[in-house]
């Protein structure tokens, strides 16, 4: 039962952070290899259920705050399919330890890219004139759709850390990417979860799906609701410094035990 709490707390600590500043579902997985010990595929597909719920209640979030592009989700959600099921397969031929070796170091990065970041909010106005030519091409968008969602799906970081700093550089509204992000977390997470699934071997998976879908969804709801009274700056920051210290500590740990 000690594991199952552990399950509970880490997707309700994390989906209240997601809730509350879009990123911190990447630390899902290094949680589930690192200090639980199971195994990846296993991990990964927790993970991804976990994405999917948390994409569905934020995209919804700002969809009724009216910061989605949907063409746009659109365009990059047809790369993303492909992208996740060849993210899933390159997984599955790699050996375990690569497929930690890569976990941890996309963990490492996503955590240097949120300290590194800039802030990237404009108005919709001044993004409208200064987005990136690549945003005017489906063929692009589709591009960026397949490379982001094969990143995600192969390392278990989820969506939004990887889209949105791309998104928001190309000068999308950092809140529009938020959602764009979110919503496209969600067509990543489904091939994902299949892919993964079909390769997950624990026992008593249904009590780890279920502790996890129950904190997920708490954590998430009550993240969105608290959203404006956080900052937001200084809870990355926070995020950011507990990621760079997991990660290193388990590739250090990963070093040691090879």
């Amino acid at each position: 039962m000690l594991t199952f709490f552990i399950v509970f707390i880490a997707n309700l600590i994390i989906g209240i952070l997601v809730g509350l500043s879009g990123v911190s579902g990447f630390l899902l997985p290094i949680i589930y290899v690192g200090f639980l010990g199971l195994p990846v595929h296993d991990s990964l597909a927790l993970s991804f259920l976990a994405f999917l719920v948390a994409g569905i209640i934020g995209a919804y979030s700002y969809w009724k705050l009216k910061y989605m592009d949907f063409k746009l989700a659109l365009y990059l959600s047809i790369g993303s399919l492909p992208g996740a099921f060849l993210g899933v397969q390159i997984n599955v031929l790699i050996s375990e330890t690569l497929a930690k070796l890569l976990l941890y170091l996309f963990v490492l990065f996503a955590g240097l890219s949120i300290i590194l970041k800039k802030n990237n909010a404009r108005s919709d106005s001044e993004t409208e004139n200064n987005k990136s030519f690549i945003l005017k091409q489906p063929v692009w968008i589709i591009l960026l759709g397949i490379l982001t969602a094969a990143i995600c799906a192969l390392t278990g970081a989820g969506g939004p850390i990887l889209v949105v700093p791309l998104l928001a550089s190309l000068g999308v509204n950092i809140r529009t990417a938020v959602g764009v992000g979110l919503l496209n977390s969600v067509v990543i997470a489904l091939p994902s979860i299949f892919g993964y699934f079909t390769y997950a071997s624990i026992d008593d998976m249904h009590l780890f799906i279920l502790f996890s879908l129950i904190g997920t969804t708490i954590g998430i709801l009550t993240g969105s609701r608290v959203a404006n009274k956080v900052p937001v700056a200084q809870l990355k920051i926070f995020i950011a410094i507990i990621t760079i210290i997991s990660s290193v500590y388990m590739l250090g740990s990963l070093a040691w035990g090879s």
